[in-house]
């Protein structure tokens, strides 16, 4: 059986510990999440938590979900469709640069129409959203360079439509 990265959205009420106990829930049903993130909603008290995990029993899954509506705190959960769903993760990447590295890190850049945002005379820091798969496809281009630090914030993710 293939493993597939599924796209779990959770809105719950911003309580304490609302956040552990959600993920200690997947990881007793042995799911990896590969990345998590929590934020405020436009609604006051509600926090929206995207949880990617690999999908290796769909029957799982739907235990999982059916668990994470039980909890008192949560007001909906939506495994996303791979098709109908628009993602986005945030990089920050800090790389060693010398004169020849910078010219060719800017052009880098510009193709994959990232910014840099910071820049001294033996680094760069550079700052690229975009679908996962564009990150990655970053990633493997920096592997040639000198990375200094990488922070990537976790997918985030909407449906299309209503």
């Amino acid at each position: 059986m293939q493993n597939t990265r599924k796209v779990i959205s959770i809105l719950v009420d911003n309580k304490p510990n609302t956040l552990a106990r959600i993920s200690s829930l997947v990881g007793r049903r042995n799911y990896n999440i590969e990345t998590i993130t929590a934020s405020e909603t436009h609604m006051p008290g509600v926090t929206l938590i995207t949880l990617v995990v690999t999908d290796s029993d769909p029957d799982i899954l739907e235990q999982i979900v059916a668990h994470i509506e039980k909890l008192e705190v949560v007001r909906e959960v939506h495994v996303m469709d791979n098709n109908g769903g628009l993602y986005r993760e945030l990089l920050l990447l800090k790389v060693l640069v010398d004169k020849k590295a910078r010219t060719s890190l800017v052009e880098i850049a510009e193709v994959f129409r990232a910014r840099i945002i910071d820049l001294s005379k033996s680094s760069m820091i550079i700052e690229l959203t975009g679908e996962p798969s564009k990150i990655d496809g970053f990633m493997d281009l920096m592997s040639d360079y000198e990375l200094v630090e990488v922070c990537r914030t976790g997918v985030t993710g909407m449906s299309r439509g209503l």
